[in-house]
């Protein structure tokens, strides 16, 4: 256990910002996964539709320093051409 008053201070902090962390990671993996069931329905227009909100969730998820930028376009990317790919 910490004994300096910044050090308790800082673990406040750190377990503070570990929730606002995983929250937004299952809510990003929550949107990718819209877009995936829509590509395995084979529902071209809800995939468009869940990419479009998926869009600025997972650029959230990387302006905020929870994911790489490149992990994040890997997978943007991948679900892009798995919805060009149902035409």
């Amino acid at each position: 256990m910490a004994h300096h008053k910044s050090a308790i201070k800082r673990i406040r902090r750190n377990d503070r910002r570990s929730e606002r962390n995983h929250a937004r990671i299952h809510r990003v993996r929550t949107f990718i996964k819209n877009v995936e069931k829509a590509v395995l329905a084979g529902d071209k227009k809800a995939a468009v539709e869940a990419f479009k909100l998926t869009q600025p969730e997972v650029d959230r998820g990387v302006s905020k320093g929870v994911f790489h930028r490149n992990t994040i376009s890997r997978k943007l990317s991948r679900l892009n051409a798995s919805i060009v790919k149902m035409a």
